[in-house]
């Protein structure tokens, strides 16, 4: 295939194969996870309330959903590099269909965390299965992807990010809070139909079931899923530290370390990450810049209600000029000529609106809360589209479902670190003294992330586009000298 084709035909050609009908059922799957991840936000009050639980109890329902996200993105995006990104996408929408009927007759808490655990399951395949189909798309026709076609990924995620928690409380006003879980049910089943009408099939295998089994690294996804347990055990109660699960979570993550590096093909491939420099940090400041919007997400609403005496409705209503700030500015994002200005100035933003929430009371004017919450929408929206840009040049082409599904376990590191520190802050009850110790940690919090980006000389220079085509150019000749010389090649051969 060559390297350098006629501009009309490359035009003519991303207008057919990244057209509206390929990119709309990708983005519908990918709003899944974080529209479940924040409409929940306003309903935790009116649940804690049915059963009666505690902030930290709720708190499982935010922190469940997360911790197996963390666990499954990698995981999933792992099934369709190896099984195929079409037939994850579709048995990831099934799952998802299912949790949302479990969530209408769940009877306790117990079983309502254990819904919202299969619901972190179904809605961790559709992103990465969605990048590696852009991917694998991208390198057949040996174009690179439109900005705004592949931008649409991001856009959806956090706008739907954005809107959950006035879109939660206006579900959960009107129809109880079990409906922000069966609203999942059409959801899923009209994007799976999409999917069957208009997303490419995928390749036939080529390896066989046992090798495949062995690709997944089962006693990696394990020891993961143990080490990240571990940890969420202490964090989820810093009130009443449990101190011996720190030594016991390290001794775990030594185990994962080890075995990493032992596999032939491991879960997450900790020596790629250790080689990529660029990718493991852009991986981090995904964590530090969402620990922020999260901790506004899930503690600013439960504040409204609890301390200000605010509906769910109406706290819903308070978040959306944050949830307008960061659709607009998701927009500025993926229309940013280059990477690392979108950064810097969303982590200013952030510390200037984390400094501003320290001066809000219960009684102050609601104007005013919302004009402060809403900068806290700048880092969430612009950083979004160049973070998924910067994953795309960073990541090995056959490591992109895991590196797209790591991206966002990073960021439930962020909303993990937001739970423990909402239940540190606010103990068993929701006060402004508890607000604003919260938020003297994030306005701490954004100063570090400011002066990381500053000092990080890893993100890419220089015009995006440009750096995509040098990337594409790069791929192709890969694939052309490895088919040249070797053949088909399994991914062990290709890493």
């Amino acid at each position: 295939m060559p390297l350098v084709l006629d501009s009309a035909s490359v035009s003519q050609d991303r207008k057919v194969h990244f057209g509206p009908t390929f990119v709309l059922p990708l983005a519908l799957g990918s709003m899944l996870n974080p529209i479940n991840s924040t409409m929940i936000s306003t309903a935790l009050a009116p649940i804690g309330k049915d059963f009666e639980a505690t902030v930290a109890q709720t708190g499982w329902l935010i922190a469940g959903l997360y911790l197996t996200s963390a666990v499954a993105q990698p995981t999933m995006g792992r099934l369709a590099d190896l099984f195929g990104p079409r037939r994850i996408y579709l048995l990831s929408l099934v799952l998802v269909a299912l949790a949302g009927l479990g969530g209408v007759v769940a009877p306790t808490l117990g079983a309502l965390v254990a819904v919202r655990v299969l619901l972190g399951v179904g809605t961790s395949g559709e992103y990465p299965s969605a990048m590696r189909i852009f991917r694998d798309q991208a390198d057949q026709l040996g174009i690179a992807p439109p900005r705004m076609a592949m931008a649409t990924l991001s856009l959806a995620a956090i706008s739907t990010q954005a809107f959950g928690p006035a879109l939660g409380g206006f579900i959960t006003g009107v129809f109880g809070w079990h409906a922000i879980f069966s609203v999942n049910v059409p959801l899923a089943l009209i994007t799976a139909l999409l999917v069957f009408l208009w997303v490419p099939r995928d390749v036939p295998r080529t390896t066989g079931l046992r090798e495949l089994v062995r690709e997944i690294d089962i006693p990696g996804v394990v020891l993961f899923a143990a080490a990240l347990l571990s940890l969420m055990a202490f964090l989820m109660n810093l009130d009443r530290p449990l101190w011996w699960m720190l030594p016991v979570s390290g001794a775990i993550w030594t185990l994962f370390w080890r075995h990493s590096v032992r596999c032939r093909q491991p879960f997450i491939d900790v020596r790629m990450l250790a080689a990529n420099i660029p990718l493991s940090l852009t991986l981090l400041r995904v964590t530090l810049t969402l620990l922020i919007p999260y901790c506004v997400m899930y503690g600013f609403a439960q504040w409204l209600e609890s301390s200000a005496h605010y509906s769910p409705g109406a706290a819903g209503l308070m978040t959306l000029p944050m949830s307008v700030m960061a659709a607009v500015c998701s927009l500025l994002g993926a229309r940013s000529r280059g990477i690392r200005a979108p950064f810097i100035i969303g982590a200013a933003a952030s510390l200037i609106g984390c400094a501003g929430l320290i001066l809000l009371y219960s009684n102050t004017a609601p104007w005013l809360i919302a004009s402060v919450v809403a900068l806290i929408g700048i880092p969430m929206g612009l950083t979004s589209n160049p973070t998924q840009t910067a994953i795309y040049l960073q990541a090995p082409a056959s490591e992109m479902g895991v590196a797209a599904g790591l991206q966002r376990t990073f960021g439930y590191f962020g909303a993990i670190g937001a739970v423990s520190l909402l239940g540190l802050m606010f103990g068993t009850h929701v006060n402004d003294k508890g607000f604003h110790n919260l938020a003297l940690v994030m306005t701490a919090a954004s100063a570090l992330l400011l002066v990381f980006i500053l000092l990080d000389r890893t993100l890419p220079r220089g015009p995006v586009e440009q750096n995509v085509k040098h990337q594409l150019k790069s791929t192709q000749g890969r694939l052309i000298h490895a088919t040249d010389t070797t053949g088909p090649q399994t991914r062990s051969d290709r890493d």
